[in-house]
């Protein structure tokens, strides 16, 4: 689950499942710089936020049902206004251009692209111009796959319903 859609609820979760174990204080802290940084949803209403994510992420009760239950309200929130969307890419797809990782594509206030990828314990910034453009038209091809934007909050309001 994206940093910029998590819930405290789920992001609590997240952090009390890390290995090593956080103290209380770095919990805290952790939880507290993740609700921070999702401010700029609301801050950037001119800038567009795009998000595909896996459908089984929504599908693990992470924290238990009620943290569940209030994650996908809040992702319902969050993907409401005009410049946020969300996609939904299903679980039962046979095909899959994104299968490395997670990945971030960012765009400076320049024009200028870069990609962030991420894995265990590690982050990798990427501004080659080539590895980027090859990064774009993975997400370009994942994005063409993925559920559109109000199918994915069709199955959001669904999955709400289940729990």
């Amino acid at each position: 689950m994206p940093g910029l859609l998590q819930s405290e609820g789920y992001a609590r979760a997240l952090f009390q499942n890390r290995i090593p174990l956080l103290t209380d204080d770095q919990l805290e802290a952790q939880v507290a710089a993740r609700l921070d940084r999702q401010r700029m949803l609301c801050e950037r209403p001119t800038v567009p936020f795009h998000f595909i994510v896996e459908e089984h992420v929504f599908l693990r009760k992470l924290g238990g049902v009620e943290v569940m239950r209030a994650q996908l309200d809040y992702v319902l929130d969050c993907t409401a206004p005009r410049n946020v969307t969300l996609q939904i890419m299903p679980v039962d797809s046979q095909t899959h251009p994104c299968m490395d990782g997670p990945l971030r594509l960012l765009e400076t206030p320049q024009g200028r692209r870069v990609a962030y990828s991420e894995g265990q314990e590690n982050g990798r910034l990427i501004s080659d111009p080539k590895e980027v453009r090859l990064l774009y038209q993975r997400y370009d091809t994942l994005r063409s796959q993925a559920l559109n934007p109000t199918l994915s909050r069709g199955v959001l309001e669904q999955l709400r319903g289940e729990l």
